[in-house]
């Protein structure tokens, strides 16, 4: 048993280092101004106003992120089972 406890938290500990959280830091906004800047090269037909703005498609996408993230914490407070779910029998 304690080996697999053992072989679970190696499992995460790649994520729990400090370099490696930099290195994902750096990837996710290395990839978020790549796709600002490759807005230059593309050929936009705007069907809305806001669409016509230079980096409106990455705005777009972190608000509907960030909204489906604040949407799941407030269902998590209705949905979420008890701390002692499995225990009962």
């Amino acid at each position: 048993m304690n080996a697999k406890k053992e072989h679970r938290k190696r499992e995460w500990d790649w994520f729990d280092k400090p370099k490696n959280r930099h290195l994902l830091r750096i990837l996710l906004w290395s990839a978020c101004g790549i796709s600002v800047v490759l807005e230059f090269f593309v050929d936009r037909h705007p069907h809305f106003q806001i669409d016509s703005f230079h980096g409106s498609f990455a705005l777009i996408g972190f608000v509907s992120c960030a909204a489906f993230i604040l949407i799941a914490k407030f269902l998590g407070i209705f949905l979420k089972a008890p701390e002692d779910y499995y225990d009962d029998e």
